[in-house]
């Protein structure tokens, strides 16, 4: 008769009790040892054994001091992140207001006023005070070429732009540099207590080759 053929075990990772004949305490039959267990081949992906196998740690990482400030921090940042959103998300249903000065305001009485040009209300309201012998009247403080605000030169008797040297005489009329027209001059009335009011949302110019507004009732107040 012919030997039976013994196929050989497959490595399909499952473990398999290699037991090793051992004597009993009274000479009897051999039990398994205990430590016997082996595992044949790459355990099955899934089995405890599969993660230690592949080099890989089967637990997660060791909950230490460091690994804790770590997480801390992870979470400060995300938090901080979503604040931030949440308040850029808050700002848009709030749009920013720009607060202009007024453009009707008084100045004080006439008799405040000496001849000359007065610089008090220029930071507040952008504007000189103009007084000649003949009439008071209000320069807009605005250069004609590109509106930078120029500077009054009390040594030499006029303005002067600081950004392109554009030159005014005393009264806001341009002489020298790329200005193509005097300075604006604003409203001016008296108010029923004797006070100046000025408007500067109403303008009176002279523009180049056209007729002046200077001389237009509310451009000046008679000296």
């Amino acid at each position: 008769m012919s030997n039976p053929v013994t196929a050989a075990p497959e490595k399909t990772g499952k473990q398999k009790n290699l037991s090793v004949p051992t004597e009993g305490p009274a000479g009897g039959p051999a039990g398994p040892r205990p430590d016997a267990t082996r595992y044949v081949g790459t355990p099955a992906v899934g089995t405890s054994r599969a993660a230690p196998a592949g080099g890989i740690a089967s637990v997660g990482p060791i909950d230490s001091p460091v690994n804790r400030r770590r997480r801390r921090l992870v979470w400060c940042g995300i938090t901080g992140l979503l604040g931030a959103w949440f308040i850029a998300f808050l700002r848009f249903f709030f749009p920013r207001a720009l607060f202009e000065p007024a453009t009707v305001f008084k100045i004080g009485y006439p008799s405040d006023y000496a001849l000359g040009i007065d610089e008090r209300w220029l930071q507040k309201y952008r504007i000189w005070v103009d007084r000649t012998p003949e009439r008071l009247f209000i320069i807009f403080a605005r250069c004609t070429h590109l509106g930078c605000t120029p500077d009054w030169k009390p040594a030499e008797h006029k303005f002067k732009c600081p950004c392109h040297g554009s030159g005014y005489d005393s009264e806001g009329i341009n002489f020298e540099g790329p200005a193509p027209r005097p300075m604006d001059r604003a409203e001016v009335r008296i108010a029923p207590d004797g006070q100046i009011v000025v408007d500067v949302a109403k303008l009176y110019s002279w523009p180049k080759g056209q007729r002046s507004q200077f001389n237009d009732p509310g451009a000046y107040l008679p000296g």
